[in-house]
């Protein structure tokens, strides 16, 4: 008796298919709508901007987020998981105090690298008062910021750090870092820079890194 194949088979590859499509299509949409945000803000930006700036038009925009507050939820979303990626001190529990703290302002400093017009969107968010970011800031942020100063503090009692406010040490990286992403300008200006590159990012990290550790560390 021949063995027929399942006639569903063919239309799962047509599904796989169609999904990747559709993640790749978003990420697109996403991307483009961080640099309309960066540039106008929430209240500046129009959906049909954004359409322009993905190639799509505003009717297919729709299909995938369904209004302007939908994305710009959905692009904050995205920069918070992005930026608690690079807070994971408490992952690296073999790693020593001054190998967590530079890994921290690198991969900090890289994400202003990579992603400028995201940071500029979050800034401009906390500026305006988080109003659609606060509670996701305060469930997965805050839990893993308590985590973090947990552990600066466990170095201190073990005279491996000075005795310093480990709150103050993560706020002060942030603002540093930060700065190259959300003042780019500014520092180009100063730099004589048409663009910051990396290996102005390289540079920055390796004098951000000297001089915190020069000021946190216990000195024997």
């Amino acid at each position: 008796m021949a063995i027929i194949s399942s006639p569903l088979s063919a239309p799962k590859r047509q599904d796989t298919k169609s999904s990747s499509t559709r993640l790749a299509l978003e990420a697109k949409i996403q991307k483009a709508a961080e640099s309309v945000f960066a540039e106008f803000g929430f209240m500046g930006s129009t959906m049909e901007r954004i359409a322009q700036q993905s190639g799509i038009s505003k009717q297919n925009l729709l299909y995938y987020f369904s209004s302007k507050e939908v994305l710009y939820r959905k692009v904050l979303q995205n920069i918070v998981d992005l930026w608690l990626e690079r807070m994971v001190f408490a992952e690296q529990k073999n790693a020593t105090p001054e190998q967590l703290i530079e890994a921290y302002i690198r991969g900090k400093l890289q994400l202003s690298h990579d992603k400028p017009d995201a940071s500029k969107v979050f800034a401009q968010e906390i500026i305006a008062g988080a109003p659609m970011l606060r509670d996701y800031l305060r469930t997965h942020l805050k839990p893993l910021f308590d985590s973090n100063i947990h552990l600066v503090q466990s170095w201190m009692d073990h005279g491996q750090l000075t005795n310093i406010e480990p709150e103050h040490l993560f706020i002060s990286i942030w603002a540093m870092t930060q700065t190259y992403a959300d003042f780019a300008t500014q520092i180009e200006l100063v730099l004589d820079k048409k663009k910051l590159e990396q290996p102005d990012f390289d540079r920055a990290a390796k004098f951000l890194t000297h001089m915190v550790l020069h000021g946190v560390l216990a000195h024997k």
